[in-house]
């Protein structure tokens, strides 16, 4: 991908919805790609986690050993928890087919909100979605017991 095609895959991403386009190009010339094979293990539970990253295209799961947790496909989010606030892994990342990924460091993250407020709060956004969404996958689990 050039750093455009990168740029318009950032402005289809909700965390990154309130970021103007000269700041988002600047966010997609530091984007490194990683593209991986089926069953390739992007991360492993209890490793330290220091890199967020976007599907651009593919599917992983994010699972601890067997048990999957999530799976997730194009123009989704994991790793952002570790890129935030840097602590070991809580779940392994497998890919299920081949993916290509964009990964941006914590560091990177960090500068940018310094910079740019509207990145911070695209970030709140997704994490309070995501939290919303355990909130609810657990209310389901407990009522169904």
């Amino acid at each position: 991908m050039n750093t455009f095609e990168k740029m318009l895959f950032l402005k289809s991403m909700p965390l990154f919805k309130y970021v103007k386009d000269d700041v988002l190009l600047g966010v997609a010339a530091v984007l490194e790609e990683q593209l991986v094979k089926p069953s390739e293990e992007i991360i492993r539970k209890d490793d330290l986690g220091t890199i967020m990253f976007m599907v651009v295209t593919g599917k992983v799961k994010v699972h601890d050993g067997a048990h999957v947790l999530k799976e997730l496909g194009d123009h989704e989010v994991f790793g952002e928890l570790a890129a935030l606030s840097p602590e070991k892994r809580i779940a392994s990342v497998t890919a299920l087919e081949e993916t290509l990924l964009l990964k941006i460091s914590n560091s990177v993250i960090y500068d940018l909100m310094e910079m740019q407020a509207d990145l911070a709060k695209g970030i709140i956004q997704v994490l309070c979605q995501r939290v919303r969404t355990i909130s609810s996958d657990l209310g389901k689990a407990i009522a169904s017991h």
